[in-house]
């Protein structure tokens, strides 16, 4: 390698006079190549140090009218003082099922996931039908219960009485509460992640009607409407152009990520959330619930999820500091920290 670089880099023989000479641009060539690959060094370190830095701020606060803010460091991870590892032997639930929002798929928690597992919980991200992986084509995915066939085949398979957590975002949060009134004996917790948190007889599209407009005008005017089977048929799905898709969902997240979205956000079903969704008390009511407020959000606004809590009060609701509708990427640290902290609600 170091003659291949002499030779790429050698000058014209009527400027050097001698061995002498070559011998010391040899010698300041290698001084530079040193000296260069310290600097990459450091800047490499740097870098890594400002990734693991806390990624802002978040507060919590719990039902009752009792308000709690506090910030959260790296260093204090818990209010009891406990080490993660050492607390998280005592959890009893320690499985999380991650569920995407629409368009994504299970490709987007991957930063969640690697968090999780360092500390110690076991978490499961699932792509719903036809989403992510999933070789089902979105237009022939009409229904809540369709969408939501491999999260209620997951929860049927647990053994005995085991309970998981669920983390629903998006769309994905009716996909948590279709779950949790099937099978509330299987959830111990559910989080709502910037999610369409329904109420009962409500459709997950109700919620986003403040972007999006009212249903009615949108299945007739959007021009985002899929028409998968056929121009003279009704749409079968949506799906926003690259840049809109980029301002409403990622407008916080780094490039790499954005570009990872762009190449594996697929097309939305529209039958599932247009369905109205069926909630009992003795059901879905016996389930605790957590919602996670994006402050940032474009896609379903600080407002809109304000009246989420408001209309159906959670047990706790936790709020991150710019972050927009995708918390996976642009905050992950304060995302974790927060799944964390629920884990260990008793």
């Amino acid at each position: 390698m170091g003659n291949r670089f002499m030779r790429m880099t050698k000058k014209d023989p009527k400027e050097i006079s001698g061995s002498k000479s070559k011998r010391m641009g040899s010698r300041s060539q290698r001084k530079l190549l040193v000296e260069e690959e310290m600097l990459q060094r450091q800047v490499l370190s740097m870098a890594l140090h400002q990734s693991q830095r806390f990624e802002g701020s978040m507060s919590r606060r719990l039902n009752g009218g009792n308000t709690a803010s506090r910030r959260r460091t790296l260093s204090d991870p818990f209010s009891n003082g406990k080490q993660l590892p050492e607390f998280l032997d005592s959890l009893k639930c320690k499985k999380i099922v991650l569920i995407h929002g629409e368009g994504f798929g299970a490709w987007c928690w991957y930063k969640t996931i690697a968090l999780l597992e360092e500390a110690g919980l076991h978490p499961t991200a699932l792509d719903l039908k036809g989403s992510g992986i999933n070789t089902t084509d979105s237009n022939h995915v009409t229904t809540l219960a369709e969408f939501s066939e491999p999260l209620i085949d997951y929860l049927q398979n647990l053994e005995g009485d085991e309970k998981v957590m669920l983390v629903g975002h998006g769309v994905g949060g009716a996909c948590i509460s279709y779950a949790m009134e099937q099978y509330p004996e299987k959830v111990a917790k559910a989080i709502f992640l910037c999610a369409t948190m329904v109420s009962d007889g409500q459709r997950p599209f109700d919620v986003l009607a403040e972007e999006l407009g009212p249903a009615e005008h949108f299945m007739k005017e959007s021009k985002f409407l899929i028409h998968g089977n056929g121009k003279d048929k009704p749409p079968t799905g949506f799906m926003f152009e690259r840049q809109l898709m980029r301002g409403l969902y990622f407008h916080q997240s780094p490039a790499k990520d954005v570009a990872l979205a762009m190449v594996s956000m697929r097309p939305i079903p529209l039958g599932p959330v247009m369905e109205k969704i069926a909630l009992s008390a003795e059901k879905y009511g016996t389930c605790r619930r957590f919602y996670i407020q994006t402050l940032d959000d474009r896609a379903l606004s600080p407002d809109a999820q304000e009246k989420l809590v408001r209309e159906n009060p959670p047990e706790g609701v936790f709020k991150i500091k710019g972050s927009d509708h995708s918390p996976f990427f642009s905050k992950p640290q304060s995302l974790h920290k927060i799944l964390v902290e629920i884990a260990q609600t008793s």
